[in-house]
């Protein structure tokens, strides 16, 4: 037996040794058996489990399932938990959180672990009372005022992943967390890791939140929209999907408090399931992810198609294509709408405010933002830049994540999008319009724009850095022969930017090309928007400077 195998097997057998789940431990004690026997491909395979641990990040914790710290387990999230838990003693905020959870494998499990250990350490805990939708949560940490939230998600991951979220009350109003909050929560969680979860204390004698909780939620929600503007058997049909996933109920309840009918469902795909047997990804913008949903719009004659992803903080979006089928929409065409109903409500109002977006959302809420008076702000990916813009009106960013009113949550939430998109697709019914119709107008106002998207998935991340590198050291001066007028590399931070692995290209034409790592998945992601005179001719460059930029990230 090698040096290099013996730590590995002490290592093991030591995580194995505090694991409280009896599958993970019984996994890894079969591991450990097959590589002290000599078998080399499980020594390898071992080893690889116990090479690091799985990083805390702004986004929190997400992988899959699985023994070892690079797999997310009892052990993993019960550090993560003590270490937030003393990060807030440490740092003096408020010793107090709430905790929701998700429908997914182990989610309510690694939901209890988080409270007993967090009140064990004396903070005080409120855990949600049933799995709910991830904007439940984030309403809750404002709602109760408690210094931090904890959110067990994997949002719409594939379904052998979860994942844990952290937001901060008190001055941060609800956000999530961002640097360097996350190192100083990373700091803490590897001091707790040095030990064995089976020296902290525990405590049952936490809050379960009562049920009025979630009709605080449904309530606030429910009052951002005004009365419908037509009555429910004359407002368009609606199809919803929830993906396997917590969004129904509170979606359903929201939207009776404000007024809708209630939605056409698709009954395979209604209730909680985290081994989402319909879908092989549970992501609506994934191709085939909507299929149920759209085959049930066909067939009841929808006029609307609505999917919330697992947790229910995002939103897609699907119309009639006009030839007997369905489109979804970009959340670029779906911000675009939403941003545009909330300028025009703001400049009737008289409010004044700010529009956001990710920095590669399309640049065309910016042009709505002027238009109206308003200011425009651009943010770095993820709704934890989105959400603290100040005088925040409405943001968005194109992975189908929409912040309709900042007063509630500060998180993108599906719920408030859904109830949104009802109110405006009522309101154009009302008028003789649809969506569609909608989206025609807001070209002929701002212009056509179109976007599109390239991803490279990897096996091994050491590619995603050799890519970003190969781009730096060779930047292109033309895309499918148009100009790059402009290259900006925000590794080294741009002015109202953190530093961030990011490279942008302007090119002739108002066009733009970004590249960056996803923050989520072991992808390079390229975003690509145009401008045009014609809807059609927006998207012909957008597809052609897709198969130009294809090949810099293979």
């Amino acid at each position: 037996m090698t040096t290099d195998l013996a730590a590995v097997l002490a290592a093991a057998r030591s995580w194995a040794a505090q694991d409280p789940d009896d599958e993970t431990r019984g996994e890894l004690e079969a591991a450990i058996a097959a590589a002290a026997d000599g078998r080399g491909a499980e020594a390898e395979a071992l080893a690889a489990r116990f090479g690091g641990r799985l990083a805390f990040g702004t986004a929190g914790l997400r992988a899959e399932l699985g023994y070892g710290p690079l797999r997310m387990n009892r052990v993993v999230v019960t550090q993560a938990a003590a270490g937030l838990a003393r990060f807030l003693i440490d740092t003096g905020r408020q010793r107090s959180v709430v905790i929701g959870y998700d429908g997914r494998v182990n989610s309510d499990v690694f939901a209890r672990d988080s409270a007993e250990v967090m009140r064990g350490l004396g903070l005080q805990v409120t855990l949600l009372p049933s799995a709910l939708p991830t904007p439940v949560l984030a309403f809750a940490v404002r709602h109760l005022g408690v210094g931090a939230g904890v959110m067990v998600t994997a949002s719409h991951n594939p379904p052998r992943d979860n994942g844990y979220k952290v937001y901060l009350g008190g001055d941060d109003e609800g956000s999530q967390i961002v640097p360097p909050v996350d190192g100083e929560i990373a700091d803490a969680i590897h001091a707790v890791a040095a030990g064995s979860i089976t020296d902290l204390p525990r405590s049952s004698d936490y809050t379960v939140a009562p049920s009025g909780l979630v009709d605080a939620y449904v309530a606030a929600t429910a009052a951002t929209v005004e009365a419908p503007a037509l009555e429910p058997a004359s407002q368009p049909t609606v199809v919803y999907t929830a993906m396997h996933g917590v969004g129904w109920e509170t979606a359903r309840a929201v939207f009776h408090a404000a007024g809708y009918a209630e939605p056409v469902t698709v009954p395979e795909q209604i209730e909680p399931d985290g081994a989402f047997p319909t879908v092989s990804f549970p992501n609506p913008e994934e191709p085939g992810a909507m299929d149920l949903a759209i085959a049930r719009g066909v067939s009841v004659g929808a006029d609307l198609v609505i999917a919330n992803d697992p947790d229910a903080d995002r939103l897609a979006l699907a119309i009639p294509d006009g030839s007997g089928s369905f489109r979804r929409l970009s959340g670029n065409e779906v911000g675009w709408l939403l941003g545009w109903r909330a300028a025009t409500r703001a400049s009737s109002s008289g409010r004044t405010g700010t529009l956001a977006a990710s920095i590669v959302s399309s640049p065309a809420l910016s042009r709505v933002a002027a238009r109206h008076g308003l200011e425009y702000r651009d943010t770095l990916t993820g709704f934890k830049w989105v959400s603290r813009v100040p005088g925040l009106l409405f943001g968005y960013e194109e992975a189908l994540g929409y912040l309709v009113d900042p007063e509630v949550v500060r998180d993108k939430d599906g719920i408030s999008a859904a109830l949104s998109l009802l109110d405006l697709a009522t309101e154009l019914a009302a008028s003789g319009s649809s969506i569609a119709g909608q989206l025609d107008a807001f070209a002929a106002e701002f212009g056509a724009f179109a976007s599109g998207q390239v991803a490279t998935r990897v096996d091994d991340l050491s590619r995603i850095g050799t890519i970003m590198a190969a781009l730096r050291t060779s930047p292109p001066t033309s895309l499918a022969g148009v100009d790059v007028l402009a290259t900006t590399d925000y590794l080294d931070g741009v002015a109202g930017f953190p530093p961030s692995d990011i490279l942008r290209y302007d090119l002739a034409g108002d066009a733009r090309v970004i590249v960056r790592p996803s923050g989520t998945e072991p992808k390079v992601k390229v975003y690509i928007d145009t401008v045009a005179a014609t809807a059609a001719e927006a998207q012909s460059l957008v597809d052609t400077l897709a198969d130009a930029v294809r090949p810099l990230v293979s």
